[in-house]
């Protein structure tokens, strides 16, 4: 008997895609408030972009998001993920892999719909620098090597930033009125990393501190996984003598009262905490003058200062739900 590709096709059925998607969907349906979703809007109030592009711009990054979280729950052996038990531990590991790999690449099929010569390009670098900040990160951890501040600001970038400048560089490949990218390139791409450089802190600091975050994700995550975020590397690298917190961390443990302690000491003997929210308002200002100058310039700019207002506006856990879907 011969077999021929264009066979298969045919007998690939729904069933057989509800099979291979059944984590990803698992995970999709149970919605986070989705922050990115926000800022294309609020991108889409400055460019100029069709509103059908608009909509497959934001899939491919719906997808995209979705399919990291598959992967990183599996790296990081996370047991919640916006509060229900994550993909892996209800449909194993390998098919949780598989399930996300493919839609990277359902992801790069609705890129190929996109009317511009650039976009498969700009999908691959992102994506590129998702994966070697991503990289950085886990290399961290699996050596117990603490970064600098710059070093993990400089992951962040690549990590956290990444989708959000795919979805604007997307929007600007795109965009009716390309005279208008110049004026507004520079300023958009600084803005769209300096959020994310403020939305990692934000989840970085909220994982040792939110009762939000302990219900969905458990109390203080970042320290059973190993990992090596914004206060606790700003802890660890004031008091380079003490090794009390990067012993807890090379333990990976669930002790809630080990966990308490580190949090405790970070919060009173190092003041990393403090520190956290003195960088975001740090960030914050400079966000606000590349929104300013957008403003200068006759953009709209009002969604883009409500993201802002909402990511500063307060430092109390329960009122930032936005991060429940954090990376």
């Amino acid at each position: 008997m011969d077999y021929n590709s264009a066979d298969f096709k045919e007998i690939w059925g729904k069933a057989a895609d509800t099979a291979l998607l059944g984590p990803y969907n698992y995970l999709a349906n149970n919605r986070g408030h989705n922050i990115r979703e926000h800022l294309i809007a609020a991108f889409g109030a400055v460019i100029k972009v069709d509103k059908s592009d608009l909509e497959t711009i934001s899939h491919i990054t719906k997808i995209l998001h979705n399919s990291s979280l598959l992967v990183d729950d599996v790296e990081d052996n996370s047991m919640l993920r916006r509060g229900l038990p994550a993909a892996h531990c209800l449909f194993g590991v390998p098919q949780t892999i598989n399930s996300a790999n493919y839609m990277y690449f359902v992801a790069l099929q609705e890129v190929l719909k996109l009317k511009s010569y650039d976009a498969v390009s700009i999908f691959t670098e992102e994506m590129i620098n998702l994966h070697r900040g991503q990289g950085m990160d886990l290399y961290w951890r699996e050596t117990l090597t603490c970064p600098s501040e710059d070093e993990y600001l400089e992951m962040v970038v690549h990590k956290t930033g990444g989708l959000f400048r795919l979805a604007l560089r997307l929007m600007l490949s795109v965009a009716s009125k390309q005279e208008d990218h110049e004026k507004i390139n520079f300023d958009l791409t600084h803005l769209t990393d300096t959020l994310g450089v403020i939305y990692q802190i934000l989840d970085d600091y909220l994982n040792l501190q939110s009762t939000e975050l302990t219900e969905n994700k458990g109390f203080c995550e970042d320290i059973s996984e190993g990992k090596f975020s914004f206060p606790l590397i700003h802890s660890i690298r004031t008091n380079p003598d003490n090794h009390e917190i990067l012993n807890i961390l090379k333990q990976r443990t669930s002790d809630a009262s080990l966990k308490k302690y580190a949090v405790d000491y970070m919060r009173t003997e190092t003041k990393s905490f403090d520190y956290c929210l003195k960088r975001i308002q740090a960030m914050s200002l400079k966000a606000s003058s590349y929104i300013d100058d957008l403003a200068a310039a006759g953009h709209d700019v009002s969604k883009l200062r409500a993201i802002l207002h909402y990511f500063v506006s307060t430092s109390d856990c329960e009122e930032r739900k936005y991060f429940e879907d954090a990376q």
